[in-house]
């Protein structure tokens, strides 16, 4: 069981007021001390209701995101990454972007062994958008290269018409 001390830094859980952020805030995300660094295991968050703003227009878009990362001593705690990526609603900023931003962010929260964030965004335009970016150190490099390759082959094969 955890004691105080392993719980330093983790301010937001369990606190009812918390205020919901109107602006983006990386200094939201707060850690906590993997307990089994000596294991290499995936630990993934699925956040189906993520919201940021179009740069030009201003209008909302709406996206399923994925975060995926194999820790290292750190971990971050799900209440600070609800409330960061909330953080975003009012941001503006290209898809791409906002996925890039996550995975920099967490990088510099935890400095995981590896982590991959995809989006999943709802059409605007008629078009959807898929974006994939990910980053390993330098054990893990080889997942890196394999997991965009395989949403390379992924992408090409939703691509594909059916007859």
């Amino acid at each position: 069981m955890r004691n105080e001390h392993d719980l330093q830094g983790v301010t937001l859980l369990g606190d009812h007021k918390v205020p919901y952020p109107t602006d983006y805030d990386p200094n939201i995300l707060e850690a906590f001390v993997n307990m089994h660094p000596d294991n290499e295991y995936l630990v993934t968050f699925d956040c189906p209701e993520f919201s940021s703003l179009c740069p030009k227009t201003g209008q909302p878009d709406f996206g399923h995101i994925f975060i995926s990362y194999i820790p290292r001593e750190k971990m971050v705690e799900s209440k600070s990454l609800k409330l960061y990526l909330f953080s975003f609603r009012n941001h503006g900023d290209f898809h791409e972007d906002c996925i890039n931003i996550i995975m920099k962010d967490l990088i510099r929260l935890m400095d995981p062994r590896y982590i991959e964030v995809t989006g999943y965004f709802m059409p605007r335009g008629g078009i959807s958008i898929y974006p994939f970016a990910n980053w390993g150190d330098a054990e893990h490099q080889d997942l890196c290269k394999a997991r965009l390759q395989a949403k390379m082959t992924d992408n090409l094969h939703r691509q594909k018409p059916q007859l």
